[in-house]
């Protein structure tokens, strides 16, 4: 690592100084994961978060990447002989990959064009001749006729220096830059519908596009996706479309130096030809290319936000509950889970058609048994095919049983790709896939988190073209998202499965499952120091681990905090100070007493930091503290809503299910989600959705429209001004 390439990735952040970046660059090319160093280093990093320390590692990768480009690109001109002072100067000040190809363009080693060719028959001299307005080029080109070289007579020369001047002119590294700026500033992103188009679109999912134009540098991330989609469907065909004829006047006015009627023809026609078979093109390429690219961060910035939202959904604690996987012609399979998400009990009911009328009056008595003989307190039910048909059927049964049950309607995106997966097989062998479905819907409220992760995180269904973006990318971003979120709320040691262990910091898929074989053979783990006899889990595996791990009834009350073990000796140290031990973990008199404490003066006293000393107070005041429990809880309900019932200025609560770049969708308990547009969710200028809701969020609605006829509900979030 070098001072240079602190610099520069100091200059591409704000807010973040150089003794920040280069303590963060050192920790991470230590080996030290970003959970680790925004948890358990925030003193050498003052306090960077996990976005600032992934925006650093992410931006020093970048300008490593740029310098490597740099250094070879140097290499090869110095090799041919051609690099100058000046080429050098300009190479070491780019400051993107562009424009590092735009100067390694003359030099690059090509294919033998048509140029080349010319060049080969001497021509090249005629041709900077014409550039420099030469008095006697007539004579000089007449003087070239050689029939020896296919130069048969002044034409076959004129197009030889053509060819020579359109390159020329298309390899100019300061021509290609003002043209990509002008066509960003002034151009048009254009797309029109194919000849047979609109057949192809039979849902008219792209006709909003059928003869659409935009300019380049407004058009939203979503529009490029959905049109390179269309483009991608050969329904569409996209251009970008820009004032020709000024970008010749430019390059007319930086090439043509004096009056000479026949150079200045002969550089005006390679301009021309320049611009529509080099220039034009590899422009639009580069500028179709940066925009998907613009566009495809930005979806992926969406997808993870709302992933990160919808893991980070408060765990329904303390219940009993009932998955309830609906279905027609094959029942509604159902499952319960203990308090502790442990499996007890699974049943399949058929109280829906094709079922004969018989087994239809068997599934109400059956159900309410199943319920009660568990004493089921929360039923989730999944919202794929027969959800409605069931919530009706679950509402009516409430009514039916002695004491309070509530149901949730439970998104069930990817339950039945978990319930294929080996995972799934390998925890449950015994059942088919729909039995899995109704296990993973019921865990699904009871601790989110940890169900979720046993999913491949595109397949839960909270982005916005995801399919269309670069899935390595995609894949890159949610897996830092998992990580994010499962180290954020740490997990318990002696119950966590090997996916949800596998995204804690340091922690590989080998040790993960290394960790469950040794709970399994030695029983559970009860204490955290345990961990350093896991086969393959090293010392820095161990440090980079096992703060994010708890122990709940452990013989060290200490590990279901998220306070690292190596402050173990100064969190007793504090402890004693005030004349408490371990027991009084999470007591009141022990909150009353830290309270009041002089950070500064106990931070100097102790030699530690301020920061550090704050979180190992807060972990002795909230042991198995869960971050999540601050966030949303699942809209609970006991009876159901029909299309039918809505009525316009009619208010509700519902849960957020997708943001996306043109609105929410909520569930309000109906069979669709409701759109709120982007314009509906306040009453102030916004420019994303995620400004003001995220995924998972209980929001009060207002019915602005509903269409029976095609299953479309517009919602408010503002609320209606009286009379």
């Amino acid at each position: 690592m070098t001072f240079n390439l602190i610099e520069e990735v100091h200059q591409s952040l704000s807010g973040i100084n150089t003794q920040q970046i280069k303590a963060t660059l050192e920790m991470l090319n230590d080996g030290d994961t970003v959970p680790f160093i925004a948890r358990y280093r925030k003193e050498r990093t003052h306090n960077l978060d996990e976005v600032q320390i992934r925006d650093i590692q992410e931006i020093a990768h970048k300008v490593t990447t740029l310098n490597n480009r740099k250094d070879e690109v140097t290499k090869k001109i110095s090799e041919q002989g051609m690099l100058t002072k000046q080429l050098q100067t300009e190479i070491n000040q780019a400051t993107n990959l562009q424009q590092v190809e735009d100067l390694y363009l003359p030099y690059k080693q090509k294919r033998r064009t048509k140029a080349a060719i010319a060049k080969e028959q001497g021509l090249e001299p005629l041709a900077q001749a014409v550039l420099k307005f030469n008095n006697h080029l007539s004579e000089k080109i007449n003087q070239a006729i050689d029939p020896n070289q296919d130069l048969a007579d002044r034409d076959s020369v004129i197009t030889g220096i053509h060819e020579i001047l359109s390159e020329y002119i298309s390899e100019q590294a300061s021509f290609r830059k003002w043209i990509r700026g002008y066509t960003k500033q002034t151009g048009l992103l254009v797309s029109k519908v194919k000849r047979n188009g609109k057949a192809e679109d039979e849902k008219q999912v792209y006709q909003q596009y059928y003869d659409f134009e935009e300019l380049i540098k407004t058009v939203p991330s979503f529009r490029v996706l959905a049109i390179n989609r269309g483009e991608k469907s050969a329904i569409l065909t996209v251009k970008i479309k820009v004032d020709e004829i000024k970008i010749n006047q430019y390059l007319h006015h930086q090439l043509v130096k004096s009056e000479n009627n026949l150079a200045q023809q002969l550089i005006d026609d390679a301009i021309g030809d320049a611009y529509s078979r080099f220039i034009g093109p590899a422009i639009e390429r580069e500028i179709r290319k940066e925009l998907t690219e613009i566009a495809d961060r930005h979806a992926i910035d969406v997808f993870g936000n709302n992933l990160y939202n919808l893991l980070m959904q408060a765990p329904l604690k303390g219940k009993i509950v009932m998955g309830f996987d609906p279905a027609y012609r094959t029942g509604c399979k159902l499952a319960i889970m203990d308090q502790n998400g442990a499996f007890l009990a699974k049943k399949v009911i058929y109280p829906h058609k094709p079922a004969s009328e018989a087994k239809r009056k068997q599934a109400m008595p059956e159900f309410i048994d199943f319920v009660e003989k568990y004493h089921v307190e929360m039923i989730a039910i999944g919202n794929g095919t027969a959800s409605r048909e069931s919530e009706l059927f679950v509402a009516e049964a409430i009514k039916k049983i002695g004491y309070p049950v509530y149901y949730v309607i439970t998104n069930e995106a990817g339950a039945s790709v978990y319930s294929a997966s080996k995972v799934a097989r390998e925890e449950f062998p015994d059942f088919n896939v729909e039995e899995r479905s109704a296990v993973s819907i019921g865990r699904r409220i009871q601790d989110p988190l940890a169900e979720l992760v046993k999913i491949d995180p595109q397949s839960i269904g909270v982005g916005q073209y995801q399919h269309d973006v670069s899935q390595k990318n995609l894949t890159q971003k949610l897996d830092q998202v998992v990580e994010t979120a499962v180290n954020q709320v740490g997990i318990d040691l002696n119950s966590a499965s090997p996916d949800l262990l596998t995204h804690i910091s340091g922690l590989s898929k080998t040790v993960a499952n290394n960790i469950v074989k040794y709970r399994l053979d030695n029983g559970k783990f009860i204490k955290r120091s345990q961990l350093q006899q896991v086969p393959r889990l090293g010392p820095k595996a161990y440090e980079q681990s096992v703060g994010f791990l708890r122990i709940i009834d452990g013989n060290n009350p200490l590990d279901n905090t998220d306070i690292h073990p190596e402050n173990y000796t100064l969190a007793k140290k504090i402890l004693a100070m005030y004349h408490f031990d371990l027991k009084d973990l999470g007591s009141e008199e022990l909150a009353a007493v830290l309270a009041k404490v002089d950070l500064d003066s106990l931070a100097d006293q102790l030699e530690i930091g301020k920061v550090t000393l704050v979180d190992i107070i807060k972990g002795l005041i909230t042991p198995g503290r869960d971050v999540r429990d601050n966030m949303n809880s699942p809209l609970l309900r006991q009876d159901v809503l029909s299309m039918e019932d809505l009525k316009v200025g009619m208010q509700l609560k519902g849960t957020v299910r997708n943001v996306v770049d043109f609105g929410v969708f909520v569930d309000i308990g109906v069979k669709q989600d409701g759109l709120v547009h982007i314009s509906q969710l306040t009453d102030q200028f916004i420019k994303n959705p995620a400004e003001v809701v995220s995924v998972g969020e209980i929001v009060n609605v207002w019915v602005t429209a509903v269409d029976l006829d095609r299953q479309r509900i517009q919602l408010t979030m503002i609320e209606p001004k009286e009379g």
